[in-house]
C-alpha cells in the first residue's frame, strides 16, 4: 500500500479533531464522505504487503500487566473496577482531562486497599506523558471515537501493548495506521469488543465451531438502542455523573456522519461464528440509510428553548435507521443494522443462519437444530453441554462483577489472562480495523445510493491460513479471580 492509503483520509473519511475533555474530547469537525467512486475503489482495492502477522501473535508472557487508563468516565471508571478483580494486574496510572474523573477512581482503588496510581489530568495532551511512563505493559483506551487511533498508535510507537474501547477506528486511514503499527512494534492492538463475550454468542460460536449448524450461510447483528436522551442531554457539571455525553461528543457524531456509525457490536460476534480474518474474509458491502424522522425535531425543540443548543440548528442529522448488507469471500452474506435514534427494545439481533440450524437471540434466544425449535429442557441440556469453558470458569463471578451482565468482565479477565501466559489475543489488530472500517465504508454507500464498495483486506491475504482463536482455555486460564461477596447491595473482595 502506497501513499494512496493515506490520501483516503481526505477522500472517504470523516477526520475529527478538537480539545479534549472528560473522555479526552470536546468537540470535532468532521468532513463529509467523499462521494469520488473513482478515488474511494482506489484506496480500498490497494494490496497491503504484511510485514509480520499479528494473528495468533503470542507476546512475551508478562506475569503482572502493569496498567495505565486513559478516559475515566463510565465506561473507563469501570474498567479501573473490573481489573482490580484479576490477579496479576497493578493499576499504575490514572488520566483524564477532569481531575474530578480521576479522583474518582483514586479513591476507588484507595477504597480497596490498592496503592495509588499516578494521575494525569488538567491538560489536552496530559495523556501522552502517562503513555510515556517506562513502568506499563499495557494502555487501555475509554475515550470519545476520535482520540481512539491517535492514543493507540501513540502507544504502540511507546513500546505498550493497547486495548481499545469501540469503534477502534473512524476511517480507513485510520484503520491501516493501527495494522502498520501494530505489525511494525509487534505489540497488541485489541478493540474491547465487548458482546463477543456474551453468554449467548459464546455459546453460539463454539456450536458453529462444531459444526453443529451445519454450512453457515448467513449472519445478522445490530446496535439498536434508543440514544436519543443520551445523546442530547446536556452535562451539568464537569462531574459527568449524570450519564450525558462529554463535551457532547456523540450528538456530533451522529449530526454530521449518515451510515453505520456503530457496527462492531452486532457484526463482531458474527464474524467470528463466520471466522472471518480466519478462514474468509468480508469482500464488499452495500448501505443504506433511511431519512431522519426524529433527531432534527428534537433539535428544533431544544434550540427554542435553550441556546445551549444552537451549535446545532438545522443539523443534517445521519437516518434513522441503517442497514447494511455485506457479502464474504465464501459467497456468505452479513446483514448489520444500526439505529439509535427510534423508540424500540434494545436489540443485537444475533441470528447464525446453517444449513442444519440457526440461532437467535433477540427477543428472546431461540436455537433450532433441524426444523423446530427446542423447547425449554434441550435449550437447558444444550447449556449444559456446549457452554465454552471461558464461561465456565468465570461466567458466575462475571456476573456478579458486572459490566453489561458479565460479558465486559469476562473480556478482561480473558485478556489480561492472554498478557499473562503470553497468548494471542481473541481479537487482534486486523479484527478491530476491519468491524470499524464498516462505519466509514457505509457512509461512502449511502452517500452514492448504496452502490457497492470493496472491504480493505487488512491481513494482507493471511486470512487465508490464519486459525481461530481459542474459546476452550486449551492453554492458559490459571488467572484467579478476587472473590467476590455481595453485601447489603455493595460488592466486596477477599484474596481467593
Amino acid at each position: 500500500m502506497k501513499s494512496n492509503r493515506r490520501d483516503f483520509l481526505k477522500a472517504a473519511s470523516i477526520a475529527g479533531a478538537g480539545a479534549l475533555t472528560g473522555g479526552f474530547i470536546s468537540g470535532c469537525s468532521p468532513k463529509k464522505p467523499a462521494s469520488n467512486l473513482d478515488v474511494i475503489l482506489q484506496a480500498v482495492n490497494k494490496q497491503h504487503t504484511q510485514k509480520f502477522n499479528m494473528s495468533g501473535y503470542a507476546a512475551p508472557a508478562i506475569p503482572v500487566v502493569r496498567v495505565g487508563h486513559i478516559g475515566l468516565g463510565d465506561r473507563g471508571s469501570g474498567a479501573v473496577q473490573r481489573l482490580s478483580y484479576i490477579e496479576g494486574v497493578e493499576i499504575k496510572a490514572l488520566g483524564d482531562l477532569r481531575k474530578v474523573a480521576v479522583e474518582g477512581s483514586q479513591k476507588y482503588l484507595a477504597s480497596i486497599g490498592r496503592p495509588a496510581a499516578q494521575e494525569f489530568s488538567g491538560d489536552e495532551n496530559i495523556w501522552k506523558k502517562l503513555v510515556e511512563l517506562p513502568d506499563l505493559d499495557l494502555i487501555y483506551i475509554c475515550t470519545p471515537w476520535v482520540w481512539h487511533t491517535p492514543m493507540a498508535v501513540y502507544a504502540m510507537e511507546q513500546g505498550k501493548h493497547v486495548v481499545c474501547e469501540v469503534p477502534i477506528a473512524r476511517t480507513i486511514d485510520e484503520a491501516w495506521q493501527l495494522v502498520e503499527t501494530s505489525e511494525r512494534t509487534k505489540k497488541h492492538c485489541m478493540m474491547l469488543e465487548n458482546c463477543c463475550y456474551d453468554f449467548f454468542e459464546m455459546l453460539t460460536l463454539n456450536m458453529a465451531r462444531q459444526g453443529m449448524f451445519g454450512d453457515i450461510i448467513h449472519g445478522e447483528g445490530a446496535y439498536i438502542h434508543n440514544l436519543m436522551g443520551y445523546n442530547f442531554k446536556k452535562p451539568i457539571d464537569d462531574r459527568q455523573t449524570d450519564g450525558a455525553y462529554t463535551g457532547m461528543w456523540r450528538l456530533k457524531e451522529n449530526a454530521t456522519r449518515n451510515g453505520n456509525l456503530y457496527p462492531t457490536h452486532g457484526l463482531g460476534p458474527i464474524c467470528q461464528v463466520l471466522n472471518v480474518n480466519r478462514g474468509d474474509r468480508l469482500e464488499y458491502l452495500s448501505s443504506i440509510s433511511t431519512n431522519d424522522f426524529s433527531m432534527s425535531g428534537r433539535e428544533k425543540e431544544l434550540v427554542s428553548q435553550d441556546p445551549f443548543y444552537e451549535p446545532w440548528k438545522n443539523s443534517s442529522f445521519r437516518g434513522n435507521l441503517n442497514t447494511t448488507i455485506i457479502r464474504t469471500s465464501l459467497g456468505k452474506s452479513i446483514m448489520v443494522q444500526h439505529d439509535v435514534s427510534s423508540t424500540q427494545p434494545y436489540s443485537r439481533i444475533h441470528l447464525v443462519k446453517g444449513t442444519s440450524g440457526m440461532a437467535v437471540k433477540y427477543p428472546r434466544e431461540l436455537i433450532a437444530l433441524g426444523e423446530d425449535w427446542l423447547n425449554d429442557e434441550e435449550m437447558a441440556n444444550l447449556w449444559a453441554e456446549k457452554t465454552p469453558e471461558i464461561i465456565k470458569r468465570v461466567g458466575e463471578m462475571a456476573k456478579a462483577v458486572g459490566g453489561h451482565g458479565g460479558m465486559d468482565f469476562i473480556m478482561d479477565w480473558r485478556m489480561i489472562d492472554c498478557l499473562r501466559n503470553g497468548l494471542p489475543l481473541d481479537q487482534d489488530v486486523y479484527d478491530g480495523a476491519l468491524w470499524s472500517s464498516i462505519a466509514p465504508l457505509s457512509e461512502w454507500s449511502v452517500a452514492n445510493k448504496s452502490q457497492s464498495i470493496e472491504v480493505p483486506d487488512f491481513t494482507g491475504g493471511s486470512w487465508k491460513t490464519n486459525k481461530p482463536h481459542d474459546i476452550n482455555l486449551e492453554k492458559g486460564g490459571n488467572t484467579k479471580v478476587l472473590e467476590v461477596v455481595e453485601e447489603k447491595e455493595k460488592l466486596q473482595m477477599t484474596v481467593k
